[in-house]
């Protein structure tokens, strides 16, 4: 058996990350499911899928969650919210999705069909 060439860092609990799940098994495969509640990204990682989805770590991080406003990080600079979000995987915006054609927060879910395979 390959592995999947699709991963997504998933969150069952949210309805874009279940609706980004479903497009891609939909289109026939059955990715890397990576529960980053439970098996957080490293910081190379993470900066890693920021960067690839061509996004900011203020794009990223959730600003309605509580720890957010708890922590203070309004005017954060980017290290402070990549060091938040490494302590607090819970302010990681999801889902992300890593495929051979790049890499995508999906939201909303159908943005995953921009790099889903042939």
């Amino acid at each position: 058996m390959t592995e999947p060439t699709v991963t997504i860092y998933h969150n069952a609990r949210c309805s874009n990350s279940r609706g980004a799940l479903a497009l891609i098994q939909a289109a026939g495969i059955e990715p890397r499911v990576i529960d980053y509640l439970k098996t957080p990204p490293d910081r190379a990682t993470l900066e890693g899928l920021i960067r690839a989805a061509g996004l900011t770590p203020r794009e990223v991080i959730r600003t309605k969650e509580a720890v957010y406003a708890e922590l203070g990080l309004d005017g954060a600079t980017d290290a402070a919210l990549i060091d938040a979000m490494l302590a607090h995987p819970l302010l990681i915006n999801r889902p992300f999705v890593v495929t051979p054609s790049g890499t995508r927060l999906c939201r909303p879910p159908e943005v995953v069909r921009e790099i889903l395979p042939a």
